[in-house]
């Protein structure tokens, strides 16, 4: 007796997810309408300009909502496309008026975004470029959890969009924006997935879209050297060196990306950052450390490594939390620190600590799957 084996209904691969319009260029919009047959290539330019403002000026996550869209195109749009927001699976508001958001993008992907008001011209977004990070700098919370992968263009400009959502800022506001910059600070290292910043950044200040300057986006690294040159060619944006210390030695430990980019290196790198100057300074960032980095010699130490940069320094409290070694430094200790820095011309401002009773606070930023639920992180400390 012979058998045979039906395998007609044996698992199938899956069809991939739809494509979100939300994470592509201009030209990458116009591709994507003439390769799904959604409009014939003569006409893509027009019809992806009329896409364009309804996505990313007036916020829309339905393509039936686009009233100058004909039917049997919206139709089309939505057999091929999505323009889902991802899941938020927690909100959070400081005390202080910090909201953080806990995006889930896909499953076992978590990233956490925070809106800062009463920073830069209105108010800041900090934004994360990867599900984790691998530089492991001592003094960071995000640090200590492990790579998952980097975020997409649209998963990073979906971090913008519900922001946007929660502050009600659709259509794209001309004047008076609550949302006025954007700083690639949150988790991750941006130069580590410059294709997908630099791309969701062409998408962000797009002027018939969400229209934010490029001088009003600030992108931080831990210093990937070889990368700079083409984050400033590509991007225009300003630029911000997480720095933290003023000798090879002590940086190893705080940011261990020193031992590959030794302070010499990083140096010549920011000198030729383009278009730096006057009008485009380079925020160095600079986190305070209890009797680690906090001396007046280290502040001196500090004068001389930048010397003749266009620059101002961000004075940083450390933000304490649960497992760390680390304090912050006094605040006698900061203004001593601050005061040297400003006597040698540099602007110096010391940043006041925001949304750290929700573990918003530069540093702090984790993702929820791989921490306590921030309620218990909460009892666990005794922060103002």
């Amino acid at each position: 007796m012979s058998h045979s084996l039906d395998i007609s209904h044996a698992a199938r691969p899956q069809a991939a997810a739809p494509v979100n319009l939300s994470g592509l260029t201009r030209e990458g919009l116009r591709q994507a309408l003439i390769e799904a047959g959604v409009c014939p290539p003569e006409k893509a330019r027009m019809r992806a300009s009329q896409v364009w403002g309804w996505i990313h000026h007036y916020g829309v996550t339905d393509f039936a909502a686009m009233t100058n869209v004909a039917r049997d195109m919206q139709a089309k749009l939505a057999e091929a496309f999505t323009l889902a927001r991802p899941e938020v699976v927690e909100r959070q508001v400081s005390k202080d008026g910090t909201r953080k958001w806990l995006i889930r993008t896909a499953p076992g992907i978590e990233i956490e975004t925070v809106y800062i008001p009463d920073v830069g011209r209105a108010g800041a977004l900090c934004v994360s470029s990867q599900v984790g990070c691998t530089l492991n700098c001592s003094f960071c919370h995000t640090g200590t959890q492990k790579l998952v992968r980097n975020l997409t263009a649209a998963e990073i400009v979906a971090q913008v969009q519900v922001a946007r959502d929660d502050l009600g800022e659709w259509p794209s506001p001309k004047e008076d924006r609550r949302l006025s910059n954007i700083v690639f600070m949150g988790m991750g290292e941006p130069l580590y997935n410059l294709d997908n910043v630099a791309d969701a950044i062409d998408i962000i200040s797009d002027n018939e879209g969400i229209a934010l300057s490029r001088r009003r986006i600030t992108v931080s690294t831990s210093g990937v050297v070889p990368q700079l040159q083409a984050l400033g060619e590509r991007t225009q944006t300003m630029l911000a060196i997480s720095l933290h210390a003023t000798n090879d030695a002590l940086r190893d430990v705080l940011v261990p990306l020193n031992k590959k980019y030794p302070l010499e290196q990083l140096m010549a790198g920011i000198r030729a950052y383009p278009g730096l100057g006057n009008a485009r300074r380079v925020t160095f960032e600079y986190v305070m450390l209890k009797g680690v980095n906090d001396s007046p010699d280290e502040a001196r130490a500090l004068v001389k490594l930048i010397s003749g940069i266009p620059a101002k320094v961000n004075l940083i409290p450390f933000n304490p939390w649960p497992g760390t070694d680390y304090e912050c430094s006094d605040w006698k200790t900061i203004e001593k620190f601050a005061a040297i820095l400003n006597k040698a011309g540099y602007a110096s401002p010391i940043r006041t600590p925001r949304g750290r009773d929700i573990l918003a606070a530069c540093g702090q930023l984790k993702s929820e799957s791989e921490k306590i639920r921030a309620s218990a992180l909460r009892a666990m400390m005794s922060v103002d």
